[in-house]
């Protein structure tokens, strides 16, 4: 596939793998009290849950009504903060709809309805955290903490992707503010989350039971997937798209039920049980494609990423704001494409525009920063082309979007080949490309036994601005091969450097960074856990 920007979401835990299966900053700063410590006026409880926060004053306000009491656990005090953070979140997302309605340029106002969706997403996240907290005996939160902290992850960066969005100074700075008591309240979830064997030891209460781990990796009599998935999900995803048997056909030249994506999503059954597969048959469909929250379980799949794919061209310069300018976004839980591709047309010239928001990809193309975002994310065995950009213009492969240090996202380029474009080849040294820049204060990318061709610049790595994030970022490569894998004039930041330890490297696998053994059987396409080489 071939398009502008790609956009990792934090909504997804993505893989980019070699057949397409579809599912995109300001940083935290301490509560500076070191004269009158919050801490030291709250409960022994109250202190042990909001000692590795860093908003500990806002910690410790969101639990007042816990403070006395005596009897109270810690998976009390979790949904209570979680509980804080959703209320928090629904006052943003209700200053957005003000927002929205009394101003009255067209972009902001945009900005702001982009704003109300990203943050009832937020408050879906939270409310799955507080209902997993809430059914779980507190033995298994520790089990299930990796996914805890997806969910919150995912939380800081769609409150991070609607400012973002907010360009017009003051209304960004209201916006901000709004926001100010959310975020805050979203990184001590985040850090309790992160911090809990260390709290739960406070609690003197054990850590050592494995019983959600187990549920997750139970597997069935047939050994391959877990015993909850259902039989006809394994014969689906098992299944060549040749033996698949849609629901619904779509055909540009009338051969099919619909002429269009959107009309075979508009006939998806209000009673649903089981997987709503779509078959696209081989053309260019001009439309744009939300697969919305109830749309759950759609399974697509074309008949080559070369031959079915879905374009558009809405762009940043036309007026439309990034998150809304992708030709396909995946909303719905549970959401497969195959044998796709996906592209936005509108050339570097338009700046910001995305081809398909929350994916997994073969090929992936652009100029300046085309695979942004913020989310826990491999891509493996891909071909990462580097375009050419307007005049004066630098490439940068990467701007990954890591807010807050606590988050496990970051980007991982593993076993792909980084090449320039034909029309860029004669003149590849003469125009400077960059594996990535940090737009976030902890940006973290790392490239990994991946081919760099020669176009990429010595340096590696470009500045965002000045030395911003340059001491907080992660960048990192390892085992890389090709005449741009050289690292010894490599930039000398102190977020830099170049991995010698395979141990070291190994948590960035898909396998631990992904908690892909969990998962990835299921999906029914290639990956591998661990190094390829």
């Amino acid at each position: 596939m071939s398009k502008n920007k790609a956009v990792i979401g934090g909504v997804s835990i993505i893989l980019v793998v070699g057949v397409v299966i579809g599912l995109i900053a300001g940083a935290g700063h301490k509560n500076s009290s070191d004269n009158n410590d919050p801490l030291a006026t709250s409960s022994k409880s109250v202190a042990a849950i909001c000692n590795p926060t860093d908003y500990k004053q806002a910690c410790v306000d969101s639990l007042n009504t816990l403070a006395n009491n005596q009897s109270a656990t810690p998976m009390d005090f979790m949904k209570a903060a979680i509980e804080a953070t959703i209320q928090q979140v629904k006052l943003a997302m209700d200053k957005s709809l003000s927002m929205g309605k009394n101003t009255d340029n067209s972009t902001q106002k945009m900005a702001m309805e982009d704003c109300e969706d990203l943050l009832q997403f937020a408050i879906d996240e939270l409310q799955a955290s507080f209902s997993m907290v809430g059914d779980s005996k507190m033995h298994t939160v520790k089990d299930r903490e990796a996914e805890l902290v997806n969910w919150l992850s995912a939380v800081i960066s769609y409150q991070q992707t609607c400012l973002d969005g907010v360009t017009h100074p003051e209304l960004k700075n209201e916006m901000s503010n709004g926001l100010r008591n959310a975020t805050q309240l979203t990184s001590n979830a985040l850090a309790i989350v992160s911090a809990i064997s260390d709290i739960l030891s406070s609690f003197n209460i054990p850590t050592n039971s494995s019983v959600a781990t187990r549920q997750l990796l139970d597997t069935s009599e047939e050994g391959e997937y877990p015993s909850w998935l259902s039989s006809g999900d394994r014969k689906l995803l098992q299944a060549s798209p040749n033996n698949l048997k849609p629901n619904a056909i779509v055909a540009k030249d009338g051969s099919g039920q619909y002429k269009t994506i959107a009309a075979a999503l508009a006939a998806y059954p209000k009673d649903l049980r089981g997987r709503y597969i779509i078959y696209i048959k081989v053309g260019v469909y001009d439309e744009y494609i939300t697969v919305d929250k109830k749309q759950i379980n759609v399974l697509m799949y074309g008949d080559g990423p070369r031959k079915t794919i879905v374009t558009g061209r809405k762009n940043n310069v036309d007026g439309v704001s990034t998150y809304l300018s992708a030709s396909f976004s995946a909303v719905g839980l549970g959401f497969i494409a195959k044998s796709m591709g996906f592209q936005n047309t509108a050339g570097p010239q338009k700046h910001q525009a995305v081809a398909l928001r929350f994916y997994r990809n073969c090929v992936i193309s652009g100029t300046v920063d085309f695979i942004f975002g913020d989310a826990a994310a491999v891509i493996q065995n891909s071909l990462i082309i580097t375009r050419m950009p307007m005049d004066g213009q630098q490439n940068t492969i990467t701007a990954q979007g890591r807010t807050d240090r606590r988050e496990n996202s970051g980007l991982v380029i593993q076993n792909c080949r980084l090449v320039p474009e034909q029309k860029l080849f004669p003149a590849r040294l003469q125009i400077r490309s960059y594996l990535g820049r940090p737009w976030k204060q902890f940006a973290r990318t790392v490239i990994m036994e991946s081919e760099i061709g020669d176009f990429i610049q010595p340096a590696g790595w470009l500045e965002w601005q000045g030395t911003f994030a340059l001491d907080t970022l992660y960048y990192a490569e390892y085992a890389n091969r090709g005449p741009g894998a050289a690292t010894a004039k490599r930039v000398k930041w102190k977020g830099f450097k170049v991995i010698t330890n395979r141990n070291e490297a190994m948590q960035f696998t898909a396998g631990p960074f992904l908690q892909g053994n969990m998962w990835l059987p299921q999906t029914g396409g290639r990956y591998f856990l661990g190094f390829k080489h």
